[in-house]
């Protein structure tokens, strides 16, 4: 009997080893701590950076979305819990009993109960081991921080967002953070002025009053670009007067908004940041490229699983199989699977077609691994063969892929590859008759062709020259659909082909090149046998 126990409590912690595990390959507690002092470079004597985590978004009722970290937050912390604050100091301040730090994390604090029904929180403790800083408090303490904000020339932010949770049940949730901060900084939103209204303020400000007319055309014109401006009561009134004196009148109105004195700052952080984040790290590309790979490996298995009879629904859950099998915790956006018309669809995720039926499927979707997430498309016939018409127009939109991706080299105009894809396509279309002029201007490929990958799908860029270590994707897409000023054939024909591309020294290298991107190559996979084909499930009607 002692014999059985003995093995029935080995067998239980055995088990508890092995399927208690969580996974370990998250980025390293140096990354973050590089990271952070990557930005502590950038930022001038005197000043501090203040990054808040994601709040908690309720889906219905007291149902939450499952949590995702804001991607800046998680890039300086590694913390993966809501409600927290990083607090980046220029120079080291000296706190009590004179210790001196140069960054502090506010936390979750510990709650068995919460912990019970949520899972284990780091705490101040966790904060300190795990992800290794040495000054780590509890939320709760930035409520009533004595941190005299007053005393730094420059204060770092991200712009605030509107949907914070406020709930009963929580005093230090993000909203309250974010509420504190305000009140004890001084914090007054009239104080600060997007790109474009700055620009127009100076503008509104170097005028002479004879010259209020031009003026009131450009504002015109930027109101059109950016709605957001015509709430701007003074520069509105300004656009339409007609009397000079309420001309000069709302021109100081507008210059005294322009110099209003601030030591908080919302554009510092966004610009650094993405200066950081768009070139990544040897630590970064293990994760990324495996993101990459996973979603690789589930284009093949759908082209290979591909039926006429099939779902867009069905088709969706295989590739999200396929990233959950190979761990990968999230997609890293809503899927994408559109058959026919609904492939004309730039962003689609409905995915609620019962049939493909002999369709073209445009499939674009990407796994998220350890944070990082992949964005690859292919577009494939689901009877497994291209028809004429369908070939004419793929092999259109692969030239004009390759033509982006040779121009993915050091040094060069990130708009190169959309330009020289832009020009592939014109001609394309042109000589198949479905544009009329080489320079006409039509609505068959309404995007760009190039955006950073990262820690988000759309990953910060400044978007100036290719660097070495720039993960970019290169996407051209043609999209015909129904009703379309073409011939008929064309109708209902939606590719895009997208890739995710490594800027090296040499030459560019294709992540995702694994999946099939040829004609040739995706009919041969699509010909393969699917390990799925025998899997049947009763049926519930």
């Amino acid at each position: 009997m002692q014999c059985f126990k003995f093995i029935f409590v080995s067998i239980l912690l055995l088990s508890t080893a092995i399927f208690g595990q969580a996974p370990t390959d998250f980025l390293s507690k140096e990354f973050h701590k590089a990271r952070r002092a990557a930005l502590r470079e950038k930022m001038p004597p005197n000043s501090m950076a203040i990054v808040f985590s994601n709040s908690v978004r309720n889906r219905a009722n007291d149902v939450d979305y499952v949590f995702h970290q804001d991607p800046n937050f998680y890039y300086l912390t590694g913390y993966r819990e809501p409600n927290a604050v990083l607090v980046l100091f220029s120079e080291f301040q000296i706190g009590d009993a004179e210790t001196t730090y140069n960054e502090i994390l506010y936390v979750q604090k510990r709650d068995a109960r919460a912990e019970q029904w949520n899972g284990k929180r780091l705490g101040i403790a966790g904060a300190k081991a795990t992800l290794g800083f040495a000054m780590a408090r509890n939320a709760e303490e930035f409520l009533a921080t004595n941190i005299d904000f007053k005393k730094f020339d420059r204060i770092f932010i991200e712009k605030f967002e509107d949907d914070y949770r406020n709930s009963s049940k929580n005093s230090a949730e993000v909203y309250d953070l974010v509420r504190a901060f305000k009140q004890n900084s001084g914090y007054d939103k009239k104080n600060f002025l997007s790109p474009m209204k700055k620009q127009i303020y100076e503008l509104v400000k170097s005028t002479s009053i004879e010259n209020t007319a031009n003026v009131a055309q450009i504002i015109g014109r930027a109101v059109a670009y950016d709605p957001s401006l015509s709430a701007d009561d003074d520069l509105m009134q300004f656009k339409e007067a007609t009397d000079d004196k309420l001309k000069k009148e709302l021109q100081q109105k507008i210059i005294l908004k322009l110099e209003a004195k601030t030591n908080i700052d919302i554009s510092f952080l966004s610009k650094n940041m993405a200066t950081l984040r768009e070139v990544k790290t040897a630590e970064e590309m293990v994760l990324l490229t495996k993101a990459v790979r996973i979603s690789a490996v589930g284009q093949i298995e759908v082209m290979k699983a591909m039926k006429p009879h099939l779902s867009e629904t069905e088709l969706q859950g295989i590739h999200e199989f396929v990233y959950k099998k190979y761990g990968a915790e999230y997609e890293g956006y809503p899927s994408i699977v559109g058959a026919g018309n609904n492939g004309c669809i730039l962003h689609y995720i409905e995915n609620n077609k019962t049939k493909v039926g002999n369709e073209l499927v445009l499939m674009d979707l990407g796994a998220e691994y350890r944070g990082y997430t992949a964005d690859v498309t292919r577009t494939i016939p689901a009877n497994g063969k291209f028809t004429t018409e369908q070939k004419e127009i793929y092999n259109l939109v692969y030239d004009a892929q390759e033509a982006g991706i040779a121009l993915y080299t050091i040094g060069e105009s990130m708009a190169a590859p959309n330009k020289a894809a832009r020009k592939v396509i014109n001609a394309g279309l042109y000589a198949l008759g479905i544009i009329e002029t080489l320079d006409e201007k039509h609505p068959y490929f309404p995007h760009g062709t190039s955006h950073h990958i990262g820690l988000d799908v759309h990953d910060p860029g400044n978007y100036g020259n290719f660097e070495e270590n720039m993960v970019v994707t290169m996407e051209p897409g043609i999209y015909i659909p129904n009703g379309s000023p073409c011939d008929e054939k064309w109708w209902s024909i939606g590719i895009r082909i997208e890739d995710d591309i490594l800027v090296t020294k040499t030459t560019p290298i294709n992540l995702s090149g694994e999946a099939p991107r040829t004609v040739q190559a995706i009919e041969a996979m699509m010909a393969k046998e699917s390990v799925l084909d025998a899997f049947i499930l009763p049926d519930l009607d």
